[in-house]
């Protein structure tokens, strides 16, 4: 690490510009899990169950439990996920990968689904840790619609549990924004692919359905028609439209409280950049933000390690502010209820 701890990102060769960044890890594949994890089937409160996985680093020590959200369509097992879990490991530190409710590794004990805001569920999964869970506090992390979903925990108020900090990568934090990106015809690949899998995982056998919902499913011509048929009003908002105002992460920022990062690539294919660019970072106090030029989504693979990029940043952010003063960290944050952090962009 250089400067403040935190290098500048610079593209490694052949995977140069927005689109290969993204597609590096489906092109070439990832590391393989870790064999020594611990299943855990976390109970909501209407008898579904959500399947997480714990992996602890060869040496415990007194540092917080990183909980780790995937994105659309993803799980435990996704590519990035599972890099992200293993440098954090590494590290030493504690990761539970958690499968979100309908996705396909929690479906065999869940009949329902997730979706983009549905901080409930996080908080009822939070809420049923062992006790010795907490024992060294809770910091969150999501990548892409994890991220979207951790920020809106967060912003509201954490639901009453003593989460100390959270981080979010590659966050579509305009829903409505992100899906009208995701149907321009440069995204056209990527929209058929990430609709297929949605679709994939909805209709999977143990989904409570109804005969119009798997209709709904099955025509949607793109994502947009899927949020809007099915996601919507499945969930009790008017369209697509109203579900996304309501479950966007922008319009939770302005209440987050505890110490957050938000790392993103403007070049990003999925998330118009504007997303980004148009917020008045500097009244966010308690937000601390990494806006790299380039990146892709979820990518950031750079020249210096083969450790992605963004999984450095997160965990020298990490060692920061819960790492080796961690305990009276944690004290602080348990007398004055946040921490005081003012809003830095730590980009090189």
């Amino acid at each position: 690490m250089t400067g403040r701890g935190i290098p500048s990102f610079r593209e490694r060769a052949p995977w140069l510009g927005a689109d290969l960044q993204t597609t590096r890890n489906f092109l070439c594949g990832g590391q393989p899990d870790l064999a020594s994890g611990q299943r855990l089937l976390l109970a909501m409160p209407d008898g579904d169950r959500l399947a997480a996985r714990l992996d602890l680093p060869q040496q415990s020590g007194a540092r917080p439990l990183v909980v780790l959200i995937h994105g659309l369509t993803g799980s435990e097992r996704s590519i990035a996920i599972v890099a992200t879990m293993r440098h954090l490991v590494h590290e030493g530190w504690p990761v539970l990968r958690l499968n979100l409710r309908g996705t396909l590794l929690s479906r065999a004990t869940s009949t329902g689904r997730y979706h983009a805001g549905k901080t409930e569920d996080l908080a009822a999964a939070l809420q049923q840790l062992p006790a010795e869970f907490w024992r060294h506090g809770v910091v969150l992390l999501g990548h892409s619609l994890g991220g979207n979903l951790v920020l809106k925990f967060m912003g509201e108020g954490c639901h009453g549990l003593p989460v100390l900090a959270a981080m979010a990568v590659s966050t579509p934090l305009d829903l409505a924004a992100s899906c009208a990106r995701m149907l321009r015809r440069r995204n056209l690949a990527y929209h058929a692919f990430l609709l297929r899998e949605a679709k994939r995982e909805a209709l999977a056998r143990g989904a409570a359905l109804t005969t119009s919902e798997c209709s709904a499913i099955a025509g949607a011509r793109n994502f947009y028609e899927f949020d809007d048929r099915f996601v919507a009003p499945r969930f009790g908002y008017r369209d697509a439209a109203d579900y996304y105002e309501s479950n966007s992460a922008k319009n939770f920022l302005a209440t987050i409280t505890r110490p957050t990062l938000i790392l993103h690539s403007l070049d990003d294919p999925w998330i118009p950049p504007e997303a980004y660019t148009g917020l008045d970072w500097p009244r966010l106090q308690a937000i601390e933000t990494v806006l790299s030029p380039r990146g892709g989504h979820l990518g950031f693979h750079a020249r210096d390690s083969r450790v992605p990029w963004h999984d450095r940043v997160t965990a020298w952010w990490l060692e920061q502010r819960c790492g080796a003063n961690f305990d009276r960290f944690a004290r602080q944050e348990r007398k004055v209820g946040r921490a005081d952090y003012g809003q830095q962009d730590l980009a090189a």
